[in-house]
């Protein structure tokens, strides 16, 4: 669920059908969590504490080093978090620093196919491309994710396609029919 506020985790982690908590600054400033190391640690205990197998957290910084080094800050609080980074090349460079440090790494705001692929070679967890911003733009989001799910299938990678971005629940329907099965959402998409 993509949301850093612990009422909406109350309420949806029960079902059973939530695997992790996903953040960025933007949610984390929506849900007033301060965009602080020692907050985000405080925030993780307490997702896993409500049941989350896994917390993706967004690293920050002006340089490849700097963002490597809040992601090395934020892998630091568990095991089970996975560091956010964007699909540009500083954010390329710092996911390469981190996986050499055996860091799990999300590449985010991923718009094409060949993103993706760049994301599997980086050798990234999840590729999360967003579905909700490419239908703004005037792309075709459902076909260029299902394209990036091909990719994925087709090549050699434990890399999943992790859609975000999404408006409504029938979205993920949609693609799960396409093969994708990895979604982040927010909670107004949980109560549908």
């Amino acid at each position: 669920i993509d949301t850093a506020d612990v009422c909406e985790w109350a309420k949806y982690f029960p079902t059973g059908a939530l695997y992790g908590v996903t953040t960025n600054p933007a949610i984390l400033a929506r849900d007033k969590v301060p965009c602080e190391i020692p907050y985000l640690r405080a925030l993780a205990r307490e997702a896993f504490d409500h049941g989350a197998q896994e917390v993706l957290m967004q690293a920050w910084g002006r340089s490849a080093e700097e963002m490597a080094d809040v992601g090395l800050q934020l892998a630091n609080i568990d095991a089970r978090i996975n560091v956010k980074l964007p699909i540009t090349q500083q954010g390329a460079q710092a996911a390469s620093l981190l996986k050499h440090k055996h860091v799990d790494i999300t590449m985010t705001a991923v718009y094409s196919a060949h993103q993706a692929l760049t994301a599997a070679a980086i050798g990234a967890s999840y590729a999360a491309p967003y579905l909700g911003r490419m239908n703004d733009a005037g792309r075709d989001g459902f076909e260029s994710i299902i394209r990036m799910q091909r990719i994925v299938e087709t090549i050699e990678t434990n890399m999943r396609i992790m859609v975000a971005s999404i408006r409504n629940a029938d979205d993920m329907a949609f693609l799960g029919s396409k093969g994708l099965d990895t979604f982040t959402f927010s909670p107004s998409v949980a109560a549908q």
